[in-house]
């Protein structure tokens, strides 16, 4: 197996010289005078920004008129005739959307607010201007992201600790990248065995996570680039730890603290930095030690898969601890015997948002059906007799539409409660990590039981099914392509033009799930390969695009190169986390070419993206030097100068910008008309 290089961990030597790192490595480009407030001429313009672009936003009828899945449309007009309120009606009666709220200049830290830009009021009681206020509240969103994915890394790791002290009864299925990781670490592998190393390997990603004091951080020193290491230390962004970030983020945006806006915004940097290396890289590695990196496979996707007379049970969420175990139980003859004992025809199991995209390929027939926005139309099919909710991106809605359905809701973490859901999870103090083999038969069972008691209970399945190829890795394609060379043949001889990961959130304020599949239309028309991971990658998955069959969407050159190697023209690598997989495959190309990361034809697309890790995800590609685009506009038109910082100033620093544009086959033509920018200043065809 080839070695695993994580976002980037190749440490290859450029023979060009990174001249904007010693011009620029003071970012302070300009002084904002405390005595020179915005003008009312400035605030006009932002309100008159926002005007503009909230007429932009989709109805719940544009929806219905330009949904790309049919099945969407069809369970959107069967939850309008049963009476039932989806994120669609939601988001139509919250408009008008508030305007300060949109361009970020909306203060209520304190109580001596809350308050607001305006032409009359140019200053926040406390004095904050606009360029303060945006600053702050887009650096607590960022630190929001960096608890979210990092309490997510929290949860891995300590299982991977509680395996290495015998308190998990959980194999080790990934030891080869185990031990991979461990040598990228300078971890001592000879004579140790494979919990002895989990252990340590552990308490490396731990101290990453949570170190109080300033010391190197392991796994940006381990598995970054030294180029971007360079950068980010002249930019004086590297972080001490995730906890410290977010600690500090809080600290320096609470009342009367950091009132530099400059200084939230490199506050903000840390933040994306400790997000991608604990949060993505560290949940990442300890996913795939625990559970292996998973193999090809097909799979069946969309709601028509979905099997009546069987206990259906859906797993939401991100943490695969407590998932795997489920998975296990419902597939033993114990429990399928159960089943069929109360009259099933056995067990099946189905996936919304992470917890599906993380098992899918690692155990059999664990079959996809939606992301976090859909998930209230699955529930409106009354086919699933039991939905476990983990954390993170599981709507509080969802337990109108269970009831509806008599569907039972068990909740698993002691950080995400639903009111009227039951509760089997880890304590706060996880001093009940030996019972995971005990919650998981349980849960099974009320799955059992809640399949004998809703027989009278209607249901309605739309008749959209497609097979998806999933489980692409950075292993398996190095083994496919040694060495990553093939892949940099096809990119230099033009074969491929450019390679994007298209990752994200849904988001209601564009059609849903239209903007990923027309910037996806035309990039794969223009001969630019596609990596997917997290929500975005639901409608690629139903509507064909990870099929080998897809490959007729492609341009005749990627066509040619997807039916030479038997592949999708979409590739598939997994939950939100797997990022680490697209950087790592963007790293192995980049270093088999001698090339920086930033100067290889490369773009992150997140179309949709609505949430504060996805905010940290784009960060996270252009503190490497890929540019970000976007459908979806960031909450900061309310200051030019945080504004600029996002879409202009990182240009010098970081070498890549965020870019957005409403209009999705507008905003796929800017990434094809940059990559191919990129690919004249190599010198390729």
């Amino acid at each position: 197996m080839a070695k695993e290089k994580h976002p980037s961990e190749t440490t290859h030597k450029h023979h060009h010289d990174c001249h904007h790192v010693h011009e620029h490595a003071d970012w302070h480009t300009h002084d904002h005078s405390p005595s020179h407030p915005h003008t009312h001429g400035d605030v006009r313009d932002y309100m008159n920004a926002v005007a503009e672009y909230r007429k932009t936003f989709a109805s719940k009828q544009d929806v219905l008129d330009h949904t790309p899945d049919p099945a969407v449309r069809e369970m959107m007009l069967r939850m309008e005739q049963i009476g039932c309120d989806t994120v669609f009606d939601r988001f139509d009666q919250q408009k008008p959307q508030c305007s300060f709220g949109l361009a970020g200049v909306c203060c209520k830290f304190c109580n001596m607010g809350p308050c607001k830009i305006t032409a009359k009021s140019p200053r926040g009681v406390c004095g904050a201007d606009a360029d303060l206020i945006v600053a702050r509240n887009l650096l607590r969103s960022a630190a929001a992201g960096v608890a979210q994915h990092g309490a997510h890394a929290r949860e891995i790791l300590l299982s991977l600790k509680f395996i290495a002290q015998g308190r998990l009864n959980l194999p080790l299925l990934g030891e080869e990248k185990l031990r991979t990781v461990c040598k990228a670490f300078g971890i001592e592998t000879r004579g140790q065995n494979s919990k002895r190393l989990a252990g340590k390997l552990a308490d490396v990603l731990l101290a990453d996570l949570s170190r109080p004091t300033p010391d190197t951080y392991e796994t940006i020193k381990a598995l970054a680039p030294a180029e971007r290491q360079k950068i980010w230390k002249e930019l004086d962004i590297l972080p001490i730890s995730a906890y410290n970030e977010v600690f500090d983020a809080y600290h320096r945006t609470g009342v009367g603290t950091d009132g530099d806006w400059q200084s939230i915004m490199k506050q903000f940097l840390r933040c994306g930095l400790a997000f991608c290396f604990t949060g993505v890289v560290a949940s990442n590695i300890g996913t795939d030690v625990m559970f292996g990196t998973g193999h090809r496979a097909t799979s069946k996707v969309n709601i028509g898969a979905l099997k009546k007379g069987y206990v259906n049970i859906a797993v939401h969420g991100h943490l695969p601890t407590l998932v795997s175990e489920i998975v296990r139980i419902g597939h033993t003859r114990e429990f399928l015997d159960l089943a069929k004992k109360h009259g099933a025809k056995g067990i099946q199991f189905y996936g919304i948002c992470c917890s599906c995209l993380a098992a899918m390929y690692r155990y059999e027939g664990v079959i996809p059906l939606s992301n976090a926005v859909g998930a209230e139309l699955v529930l409106g099919t009354g086919a699933l007799d039991l939905w476990v909710a983990d954390v993170q991106d599981v709507y509080p809605a969802i337990m109108d539409v269970a009831r509806c359905f008599k569907t039972t809701v068990v909740t698993t973490s002691d950080s995400a409660r639903l009111p009227g859901a039951e509760h089997y999870a880890y304590d706060h103090h996880h001093s009940n990590i030996e019972d995971t083999e005990k919650l998981a038969r349980k849960i099974v069972t009320r799955a059992i039981e809640s399949f004998a008691s809703r027989r009278d209970v209607p249901v309605f399945i739309p008749a959209y099914e497609v097979t998806a190829d999933v489980g692409f890795t950075a292993e398996n394609i190095a083994e496919q392509f040694p060495g990553y060379k093939p892949l940099l043949s096809a990119l230099q001889s033009g074969q491929i033009r450019g390679i994007v990961n298209m990752v994200g959130c849904s988001n209601p304020r564009v059609v849903y799930e239209r903007a990923v599949v027309d910037v996806a239309d035309e990039l794969l028309r223009h001969n630019i390969l596609i990596f997917t991971n997290g929500c975005a990658s639901f409608p690629l998955l139903k509507l064909g695009y990870c099929s080998k069959k897809g490959a007729a969407r492609a341009g005749s050159s990627l066509r040619q190169f997807l039916t030479d190697n038997d592949l999708p023209p979409v590739w598939h690598m997994g939950e939100c986390v797997d990022n680490t997989r697209a950087s790592t495959v963007f790293g192995g190309i980049a270093g088999a070419a001698g090339i920086a990361i930033k100067d290889m034809p490369y773009a992150f697309a997140s179309p949709e993206w609505s949430n504060e890790k996805g905010l940290d995800a784009s960060l996270a590609f252009r503190l490497f030097g890929i540019d970000s685009y976007h459908c979806v506009e960031p909450p900061v038109q309310g200051s030019a100068h945080v504004e600029d910082f996002l879409k202009k100033g990182t240009a010098a620093t970081l070498g890549a910008v965020m870019k957005v544009n409403t209009d999705p086959k507008a905003l796929a033509a800017q990434i094809i008309a940059d990559i191919e920018t990129q690919r004249k200043k190599l010198g390729w065809k």
